[in-house]
């Protein structure tokens, strides 16, 4: 039996946090069907054009692409059929009024198994203005200088 909190990654939104500024992340279940559920234990899923609404007060996950099983036939839903994810009212409330903020969006970031259940990890985001993203990649390859200069140190080749 997996730990309590043991999280098997299906998928993940990498773009999300380039595109975006990540303020706050919550944990969502999902309302799937049982083919999707198979799907997504196969890693069939994919979250680039992914994003949530809040609607009547419950939040919808549009365009996660959850590929259809094979073996289910003629059951297999729509590939990015709107799903509804599960949270507590007061989260969803809260949510509600955030994204009602000029320029807050709810993105996907990653779909994941916890405890045998399918999970969602969904943050409050602002995007980012071209020159935000132009300082990502600057700060990235800064990182990854100084990475290299420290193992070279450390290997003795300096």
């Amino acid at each position: 039996m997996p730990d309590s909190g043991e999280r098997k990654v299906v998928t993940t939104n990498r773009r999300a946090r380039y595109e975006y500024e990540i303020l706050e992340t919550f944990e969502a279940g999902m309302s799937l069907l049982g083919p999707e559920v198979k799907s997504l234990r196969a890693g069939r899923a994919n979250l680039a054009d992914a994003y949530a609404t809040v609607r009547k007060g419950e939040v919808f996950l549009h365009n996660a692409h959850i590929s259809p099983y094979n073996q289910a036939g003629r059951e297999n839903p729509e590939p990015t059929r709107e799903r509804k994810l599960l949270l507590h009212r007061r989260e969803i409330g809260r949510l509600a009024g955030k994204v009602a903020e000029r320029g807050l969006t709810l993105v996907p970031l990653s779909i994941y198994f916890k405890d045998g259940r399918a999970k969602t990890e969904i943050a409050l985001a602002k995007g980012k203005r071209r020159y935000d993203k132009r300082e990502t990649i600057r700060q990235r390859e800064e990182k990854r200088e100084v990475d290299r200069a420290t193992r070279r140190e450390r290997s003795g080749r300096v």
